[in-house]
């Protein structure tokens, strides 16, 4: 029997997921990544996305537990020494080979001052070529979370970065662009195809993928679709076969769909709002002449004010559990103790503005995303009516997250909400980034209100080199704690995450809100 070319393209295409045919995978959430530039900006959704087309050294499984990716294994030579051996016949997606070239540079750019990923490069002090498949990774201290950071920085080709001019990563405080903002060449199991921002991505299936694919999928098309009526009616419709982030008004209604199903599960992120509080004036404020936000007592009246039950029943509808720490119970440093809240208490809250000379309250900036996290905007529209009624008369500003993130990174914020994952899941992740006074390395990278003082700095110093874990996480519950005393910021919640997709669609859901590409079946 002679077979046709076009009948042996088709068997082969059924060969790749083991006699399933291949399948086209097409999902929404509300917003798009921000940048192609693996070095540019830490964004959760851009991280989640880019893992399908960069790879790093290390990386997480299903179950969260580290395997080797570029890597094939480690050696820790000394407590600031560790070798890691690189794995051979891996090319990028133009066909280059990577080698231990790539990885020197890749963690050298991911330190660049324009890089946001700084809190995965803390306490290396330099990165060593042992040979073509060899490197040495030399840190200041002894580095507990090293192989957890590593899971992060993902490897770039040397080579190409240095021919299309993005040797630096992309600065996301400015519009400036470089080549790696828009285009992609890593090594992983999918290839950019095309990318029109806010508008439509698409990725191919890698065929000269080095490792083992578990899925069917063979393209992926990705549309942001901000408004969460549109986002339903698509996956309704069958235009979408998954949304990540359908609201939690529409979940009863999904699952009661019979072509539809939902899946559940806990988030490692924890939302919260800060505050400016370093400027001696805030821009726009009705106070003038000093800063409110840097007394103590007037952000534990705005802490009080907010009533947090109110919002998880009300607005997540239980898709949320209230907390007053900075990190979720799936982190590493997390204790019941931190997460205990100051209680709802509004005259209390008023008593406190008053004592702060406040008693009519004041007006102040707030700015919130709009489709970033789940009913983002909903929450801080609740938010400002109940510091109202407390005297404080927020004026509320939303934004898409493309403008949003890059806005309070310039410190143009003076309350201001964010969503913090921990892609580490050790507390010092959000620790240095969150309380450590701002500085190098990823010391308070996304402390945006500024928030310094000297006994945290020095604690958290403390946490980055401690490698008894019993001392360590005892310095974490301390830091956390004093968090809480400072009323440093007012924590909210920890998302829960419900992925609604249809009946055909197999995936596991990750608890860092992540897609694992290559293993996303569509039957």
């Amino acid at each position: 029997m002679k077979l046709t070319l076009r009948t042996a393209l088709a068997l082969g295409l059924l060969g790749l997921a083991g006699a399933t045919p291949a399948a086209t995978f097409k999902w929404a959430s509300a917003s798009d990544i921000p940048t192609w530039d693996i070095h540019s900006q830490n964004n959760a959704l851009g991280n989640g996305v880019h893992a399908s087309v960069y790879e790093s050294l290390f990386y997480y499984n299903a179950k969260f537990q580290i395997e080797p990716v570029l890597a094939t294994g480690y050696k820790q030579l000394t407590p600031n020494q560790l070798r890691i051996t690189l794995r051979r016949g891996v090319k990028f997606h133009d066909g280059a080979a990577f080698d231990a070239d790539d990885v020197v540079f890749s963690i050298n750019r991911a330190m660049e001052k324009t890089s946001n990923y700084g809190v995965y490069t803390q306490g290396i002090d330099r990165v060593v070529k042992v040979d073509d498949f060899t490197v040495d990774i030399l840190t200041r201290d002894p580095n507990p979370v090293l192989l957890r950071q590593l899971t992060e920085l993902r490897m770039m080709d040397k080579d190409w970065a240095e021919k299309n001019k993005s040797t630096q990563p992309k600065d996301a405080k400015t519009k400036d662009e470089n080549f790696a903002h828009r285009n992609a060449n890593g090594t992983g199991p999918f290839v950019l195809k095309s990318w029109a921002q806010d508008v439509r991505m698409v990725l191919t299936r890698n065929p000269a993928y080095w490792g083992k694919v578990d899925g069917n999928v063979t393209e992926i098309v990705y549309t942001p679709i901000k408004s969460e009526a549109t986002r339903i009616a698509a996956l309704l419709s069958g235009e979408v076969d998954m949304v990540l982030d359908p609201s939690p008004s529409d979940i009863p209604r999904l699952r009661g769909t019979a072509a539809l199903k939902v899946l559940d599960g806990a988030e490692n992120r924890t939302l919260f709002f800060g505050m400016d509080q370093f400027r001696d004036e805030l821009p726009g404020s009705s106070v003038k002449g000093k800063n409110p936000l840097k007394d103590v007592r007037v952000r534990k009246a705005l802490y009080q004010a907010i009533d947090i039950q109110a919002i998880s029943k009300n607005i997540m509808r239980g898709l949320s559990e209230p907390t007053g720490t900075l990190v979720s119970p799936q982190v590493n440093g997390w204790t019941r103790k931190v997460h205990q809240r100051w209680p709802h208490d509004p005259a209390a809250a008023r008593a406190l503005l008053a004592e702060a000379g406040y008693p009519n309250g004041f007006e102040v900036d707030f700015a919130c995303p709009n489709n970033r996290y789940i009913n983002d905007e909903e929450i801080c529209q609740a938010v400002t009516a109940m510091w109202a009624r407390i005297g404080v008369k927020a004026k509320l500003r939303t934004l898409p997250l493309s403008t949003y993130f890059p806005m309070i990174q310039r410190y143009e914020a003076s309350i201001y909400m964010l969503g913090w994952g921990v892609p580490t899941f050790d507390a010092l992740y959000s620790l240095q980034s969150l309380l450590r006074s701002v500085g190098a390395q990823g010391d308070g990278n996304y402390n945006v209100g500024r928030y310094s003082n000297p006994q945290m700095d020095a604690l958290i110093e403390r946490i980055k080199k401690e490698i008894d874990p019993a001392t360590r996480n005892g310095l974490i519950e301390r830091a956390l704690q004093l968090s809480h005393d400072d009323v440093a910021y007012l924590p909210l919640h920890n998302q829960m995450i419900p992925w609604a997709m249809k009946k055909n669609v197999d995936m596991v859901h990750r608890a860092d809100n992540r897609i694992e590409m290559r293993s996303v079946r569509v039957n």
